[in-house]
């Protein structure tokens, strides 16, 4: 024997469901989120499959998918044709339709729509009648218009002024907004009271009770979310607003501090800002902004070809913007893009927002010609330009002074390091290029003194320890004194493969071959690792101890 199900079962299902929908949409009326919202279409739909005779579930879901934009209004107009099928003198039924005419800009079967809607409702007929009074206004306005319409106007106006007094559904609407928006305020006011008077506690405690009794769960999230981030406590504040943003995924603001917020205190979790930012791109504002923030998020990931067409996206829709072209050209080098990040370097400087910041471009764009290209004049030119923008670029002035090393241009490898020196005289790393320079050019007394200043700068400075050591060693012919810094440079950075060789060639000096042999020795074995040297150098070495 089957389980049957009744009719009577049937229909008390269709009319739970349809209750339940009530209360959703109601609840979306006043506190206007998504979850009742979702939940309202939900039951809407089980109502009509549980019993498809109820004309009321048909007008009222099509006016939310209406809101959702699942449907047009010529599917919302069918949808209240259905229900008027089933329920021929059904008011609200009338109301939808001629609301949904009206947005379709077919106002006279609308004005049919609500005259209907007045003749079938009697005494309760006080919004059919401010409807239609709407649409005459409307028709008024736009149109040259008789003393007829206007006093058609004024008597559906006025009757239906007056006889909402009788219209219980609007008068219960009205008096829960009403009830619910002077809650709102009361709480909202009394944590923003305690707030000024820095009673963060007490300002918490009424935002969570404006929680619990009220509807408006999105907005106390959000001023507990606030309040929680002034009082640094990011944890909290994050979780207030994942919750404001699931009680309302539309709200653009709380998507924008929740992206914020993970993007600045949880750079980690990249993923997940990155998808607050694809959300955001949904609203269809800002986007170039929010194209430029995702780019950086997939550098974040080393996902070098989402970078570029983040930032090309940012960059297509604000060409003029001087940070994208840089952005999207940097992007191009990571992925070894060389000729297009060098266009949009030289757009970037061409805007040259500020003199400081094309300096820097400029450094960056002088580098890609120097390393990558060997173009050395335009390196050269384009370095000159960024020192001629700032002239307290120390950096782009180092880079300047190496690209004339690396041309064996002494002279002006010194100058240029010596500018830099100018500008700014406690900078240990000027010092050591400047000391380099002067040993090359056989300037030993300078190259020294250069040195020794670098490493009282910043004693930890291994290159400078070890480079000092070197002219000690080969320059004054004094390998004593060069054990000292070499062993300096060691006991700096235990992975100093050079230092290691260097000291070896002290010991040698000095003619103590067991300490040469063990230092080559070290020397090889850890070069195996850094590939510093090559291994034919440091063999010839250790085995010439031995001849």
């Amino acid at each position: 024997m089957t389980d049957t199900i009744t009719p009577i079962m049937v229909n008390n299902n269709a009319v739970t469901l349809l209750e339940q929908a009530r209360c959703a949409h109601e609840k979306y009326l006043i506190k206007q989120q998504d979850a009742d919202l979702e939940k309202a279409i939900e039951c809407y739909i089980d109502a009509i499959k549980a019993n498809p005779s109820l004309s009321e579930s048909y007008y009222r879901l099509a006016s939310l998918l209406l809101i959702k934009g699942q449907i047009s209004i010529d599917g919302a107009i069918e949808q209240c044709k259905t229900a008027l099928t089933l329920e021929p003198d059904n008011v609200n039924a009338h109301i939808y339709s001629g609301y949904f005419q009206c947005l379709n800009g077919n106002f006279e079967e609308a004005e049919k729509e609500f005259k209907l809607a007045v003749s079938n409702s009697g005494i309760n007929s006080a919004r059919p009648r401010l409807f239609l009074s709407k649409l005459l206004f409307s028709r008024i306005k736009n149109h040259s218009s008789s003393v007829k319409d206007v006093m058609k106007f004024l008597y559906y106006f006025l009757s239906g002024s007056m006889m909402i007094m009788w219209d219980c559904p609007s008068l219960k609407m009205f008096c829960k907004f009403l009830a619910n928006d002077f809650s709102v305020f009361s709480y909202k006011t009394l944590g923003a009271t305690f707030e000024k008077m820095k009673l963060f506690p007490s300002a918490l405690e009424a935002y969570s009770k404006g929680l619990e009794k009220t509807s408006q769960g999105n907005l106390f999230y959000q001023k507990m979310g606030d309040l929680s981030l002034e009082c640094n406590d990011i944890e909290a504040s994050l979780e207030c607003y994942k919750k404001a943003h699931e009680l309302n995924p539309t709200d653009r603001e709380v998507l924008i501090k929740l992206a914020t917020i993970n993007q600045t205190y949880f750079p980690e979790d990249v993923d997940t800002t990155i998808d607050y930012y694809n959300s955001l791109l949904e609203f269809g504002i800002d986007l170039d902004k929010i194209y430029y923030e995702l780019g950086h998020l997939y550098l974040n990931k080393a996902d070098k070809i989402h970078a570029v067409t983040a930032f090309k996206l940012a960059q297509e829709i604000n060409p003029e913007n001087p940070y994208y072209n840089n952005s999207l050209a940097y992007a191009y080098i990571k992925a070894e893009l060389y000729d297009d990040a060098i266009e949009y370097y030289q757009l970037a400087i061409k805007l040259n927002p500020d003199a400081e910041w094309t300096s820097i471009v400029c450094h960056a764009l002088g580098a890609i010609y120097a390393e990558v290209k060997n173009n050395f004049d335009a390196a050269e030119a384009t370095f000159n330009a960024g020192i001629v923008l700032d002239p307290n670029n120390v950096d782009i002035q180092l880079s300047l002074g190496d690209l004339y090393m690396s041309q064996g241009d002494l002279d002006k490898a010194i100058k240029t390091y010596c500018d830099a020196i100018a500008v700014e005289p406690e900078n240990y790393l000027t010092y050591a290029k400047t000391g380099l320079a002067l040993w090359e050019k056989d300037y030993l007394e300078e190259s020294i003194v250069a040195f020794h200043k670098s490493i009282e700068l910043n004693p930890d400075f291994e290159i400078a320890q070890n480079n000092l050591g070197v002219v000690y060693l080969d320059g004054l012919g004094d390998p004593k004194e060069s054990v000292e810094y070499f062993k300096n440079a060691i006991n700096i950075n235990p992975n100093y493969t050079l230092a290691y060789f260097n000291l070896g060639r002290a010991y040698q000096a000095i003619g103590d071959k067991a300490l040469a042999a063990e230092y080559f020795q070290l020397t090889m074995d850890l070069n195996k690792i850094t590939q510093e040297m090559a291994d034919k150098e440091i063999r010839e070495r250790l085995y010439g101890l031995f001849e």
